[in-house]
C-alpha cells in the first residue's frame, strides 16, 4: 500500500513540490508562502508517475470500493483520472470548469449515467473549492458522488469546513505535515522550520511566521 510518506518523498524528489521559507512565494492573492505545488511535474516522471496513481487506485479501491467510475476536474485531474481508472478497469470523464459554448455545450465529457457511482479525482487541495464545485457539478446531473481524492492537501481548515458544509468527503494521498515533516527529515528544509511551515498552514493571511526565523 503507497504511504503518506512514500508520495511526499515523490513530490519532494521531483520539486513537484517546492518548501522556500526563506524566500516565500506571492500568491494571486498576495499572500506570501512558503511552499509552491505544480503537481503537474508528476506526469513527467515515470516512477513518481507509477507511485501516484497506484496511490490513486489502491484510495478508490479501499475507501470507495463501489466506485462505478472517476471523474477528474479540468484540467489538473484529467490524466490522473485517467490513469487510474485504467489501472482499476472503470470508466472516467472529467469536467470543465465551465460548459463549451458551442456543440451539445457540455460541461462533463465522457458518459454519465443517472445515480451512477463517481468519485472525483484532484491534484491539489487548497481551499477546495475548485473540487467542491466539480463535485456539485456532478451531484447535479445526477450522479452519486462518493468522495474527492486529491494527491496533496495543503490541510487547511478552510477546506475542511469547505467539504463538510457541502456534504462531500475528501481523501488525500499525501498532505501538508507528512511532506514538512519528510523534508525536514531529508534535508530539504531545517528541522527549526517545521514550526514556521505549519504556522503558515495554520492561517495563511497571518504572515508572523516570515519573521521567526
Amino acid at each position: 500500500m503507497v504511504s503518506k510518506t512514500d508520495v511526499a518523498r515523490g513530490l519532494l524528489s521531483i520539486k513537484a513540490v517546492f518548501l522556500r521559507p526563506d524566500e516565500p512565494f506571492t500568491w494571486a492573492s498576495g499572500i506570501k508562502s512558503p511552499i509552491y505545488c505544480d503537481n503537474r511535474l508528476i506526469l513527467s516522471y515515470p516512477e513518481v508517475r507509477e507511485l501516484v496513481e497506484r496511490g490513486i487506485a489502491e484510495t478508490v479501491q479501499s475507501t470507495y470500493p463501489q466506485a462505478q467510475a472517476l471523474m477528474g476536474t479540468s484540467t489538473a485531474g484529467i490524466a490522473h483520472a485517467a490513469i487510474a481508472a485504467y489501472k482499476l478497469g472503470i470508466p472516467m470523464g472529467y469536467v470543465r470548469g465551465s460548459a463549451k459554448d458551442h456543440g451539445r455545450k457540455n460541461q462533463i465529457e465522457g458518459r454519465l449515467d443517472p445515480g451512477e457511482k463517481v468519485v472525483v479525482i484532484e491534484d491539489l487541495i487548497s481551499t477546495g473549492g475548485s473540487s467542491i464545485e466539480c463535485a456539485q457539478v456532478l451531484r447535479d446531473a445526477g450522479a452519486q458522488v462518493l468522495g474527492v481524492v486529491s494527491i496533496f492537501t495543503y490541510g487547511m481548515a478552510k477546506s475542511a469546513k469547505a467539504f463538510e458544509q457541502a456534504g462531500f468527503e475528501h481523501v488525500s494521498l499525501t498532505d501538508f505535515d507528512t511532506l514538512v515533516e519528510v523534508a525536514a527529515k531529508e534535508g530539504y528544509v531545517r528541522p527549526d522550520d517545521v514550526a514556521r511551515l505549519k504556522a503558515f498552514r495554520d492561517d495563511p493571511s497571518d504572515e508572523s511566521w516570515i519573521h521567526t526565523a
